[in-house]
């Protein structure tokens, strides 16, 4: 087992665990003492461990795994799952913004356009990617890059990992709002499949200035919400330190995303998150997205267009039953 460099609160149980474990197998070697059966031991209540902590979690708990700082992150996956990735950059009217990747590229031998969002993992990244946060000229950036994909017809394949667009006064300078409007607007008129993937952090406009698509996926402990969990508990709680309650109240993880048709398939997570088996969940992501463009390729664009205009319909319609439709208008 890896050290546990970063842990979670909920987690804790198991770095004691590996402690011990670690512990036992210095003794082992120091020694040349015979503790096969303790470390036997051990691996099993670590196993029971595992599956009692990462198989009960709470949403807040996903969103703390969602934001882990060895999560696997864009990058990592373009690198393993596209062939000739060819970077693209700038906007054509300001600048570039690392914090977004455009590129073309082959997956599994389709031609496809990539537009994805990178928060940087050392120090220096994390500045120069602004912690995944994109300003306007990222979304206008990767409008740019669908168009082009529109032009050639590419498919569209976006990495949504993002807490949400850069906040500040140079970001709303340059229209940061318009730039995810009109991103909305044109995905939902793009004449090529899109699929999105949320890999961490769908975080508000941010995550969806590139998340209007055909099909959208989501890792198992990635979450997507119109604010942050901390930011919804200073609105209506006042206190930060709500959090958890918050994240509960607003249905924000993957089962609630596909029950209520915002998503529409999970990818399997190792149990951890994705960093803690990255070829598992690389080839998750692969699988999915492979089974999803087969399907959506052979959809007529027509037709592709109505389906994407209904599923955004559906998204948010509630029904009143007639009693309280009534009491409603009577009262």
């Amino acid at each position: 087992m890896e050290k546990f460099e970063f842990i979670l609160d909920f987690e804790k149980p198991l770095r004691d665990l590996d402690k011990q474990l670690r512990a036992l197998e210095s003794v082992s070697r120091k020694n040349k003492v015979d503790v096969q059966v303790e470390i036997v031991s051990i691996l099993g209540k670590i196993e029971q461990t595992k599956k009692r902590v990462y198989q009960n979690l709470t949403p807040w708990q996903k969103v703390q795994i969602a934001r882990h700082p060895k999560r696997l992150y864009a990058l990592d996956y373009i690198r393993s799952l596209i062939e000739d990735f060819q970077e693209l950059h700038g906007d054509r009217r300001f600048g570039d913004d690392p914090a977004i990747i455009c590129g073309t590229g082959f997956f599994e031998g389709h031609p496809v356009m990539i537009i994805a969002q990178q928060k940087g993992r050392k120090t220096k990244h994390k500045l120069l990617r602004n912690f995944g946060m994109p300003h306007p000229e990222g979304y206008r950036k990767a409008g740019r890059c669908m168009a082009i994909a529109h032009k050639f017809g590419l498919p569209v394949i976006c990495l949504i990992d993002t807490a949400g667009a850069a906040p500040g006064i140079g970001s709303e300078e340059r229209h940061v709002a318009e730039a995810i409007a009109v991103n909305i607007r044109d995905m939902s008129q793009l004449e090529v499949p899109i699929i999105a993937a949320i890999l961490g952090e769908g975080g508000s406009g941010g995550a969806l200035g590139i998340g209007v698509a055909d099909r959208v996926l989501v890792f198992e402990n990635a979450y997507y919400a119109t604010i942050s969990p901390e930011g919804c508990a200073a609105i209506l709680w006042k206190d930060r330190t709500h959090a958890p309650k918050a994240a509960e109240a607003m249905k924000l993880d993957a089962k609630e995303l596909v029950k209520f048709g915002v998503a529409d398939e999970i990818l399997e997570e190792p149990m951890g998150g994705t960093h803690c088996d990255p070829e598992k969940s690389i080839a998750n992501l692969r699988d999915g997205l492979l089974k999803h463009l087969q399907d959506l390729k052979g959809i007529p664009i027509s037709q592709l267009l109505e389906n994407r205009y209904q599923k955004y319909r559906r998204i948010g319609v509630y029904l009143e039953t007639e009693n309280f439709a009534s009491a409603s208008l009577s009262g």
